[in-house]
């Protein structure tokens, strides 16, 4: 069955301790608009993007519905880590649409530089494979080491760097994830890496990311993404 339609999930639900700062990091600002407010308008301006929902801490959504509320069509409570906040929106998801013929993207609040030629790139491949990944080439040179020698290193050409949009069918990531909260022995860490374990006859394609669409993890992140928001204008 072909896609014919598509939700874009913006994840925000975490806490961004990492970030060190009193709020949640997709609550600070970059250039003028919160971190979320960057993610949801390119969702909601992409013409191939249905519907957006936000995902968000139950303390902070109403703060999240004035800031974005007439862009989603709902804010999702977030749950205690990312495969929960995940297994959230997709129980909404579930109960609204047709499984096999809607694509759903899920998409970091911390990514606030993501372009329309991703979304895109996201939506088209939605109309041929049921599971894909936005990553950009490794220029770096991996090493993999054993008690700190090097054991290994694999070859650069067939290693990239994950980004956000996932994008999947939603009959397909609903099933990986069902498979996934019953096992106790497994914490994912993204959505295609739920697919490739639980899944693993379903493919999972590349979409072509950009360097520019970078995860604000440290105060030094958003010094970056002023400078990349600043030269795209």
């Amino acid at each position: 069955m072909t896609v014919t339609r598509a939700v874009a999930v913006v994840l925000g639900g975490g806490a961004g301790n990492r970030f060190g700062a009193a709020m949640p990091k997709q609550l600070l600002t970059l250039g003028g608009k919160t971190l979320v407010e960057h993610c949801v308008t390119a969702f909601a301006s992409a013409p191939g993007i249905d519907e957006v929902l936000l995902v968000m801490p139950a303390a902070y959504a109403a703060e999240a519905k004035k800031l974005v509320g007439d862009q989603v069509s709902a804010i999702i409570e977030g749950g205690v880590t990312r495969p929960d906040s995940v297994r959230n929106a997709l129980a909404y998801l579930l109960l609204r649409n047709p499984p096999e013929t809607t694509g759903v993207l899920f998409h970091d609040a911390a990514r606030p530089l993501v372009s329309q030629q991703i979304i895109a790139g996201c939506v088209t491949a939605l109309q041929t494979h049921d599971a894909a990944g936005t990553a950009v080439p490794c220029s770096d040179t991996i090493i993999v080491t054993t008690d700190g020698v090097v054991s290994h290193v694999p070859p650069r050409e067939t290693l990239f760097r994950a980004q956000t949009p996932q994008c999947f069918r939603l009959s397909v990531i609903a099933k990986a994830h069902k498979l996934a909260a019953a096992d106790p022995d497994f914490t994912p860490t993204d959505d295609c890496g739920v697919v490739l374990r639980y899944l693993p006859g379903t493919p999972v394609h590349i979409v072509q990311g950009s360097e520019s669409n970078i995860k604000i993890t440290y105060p030094g992140d958003l010094a970056i993404a002023e400078a990349l928001l600043r030269a795209e204008r």
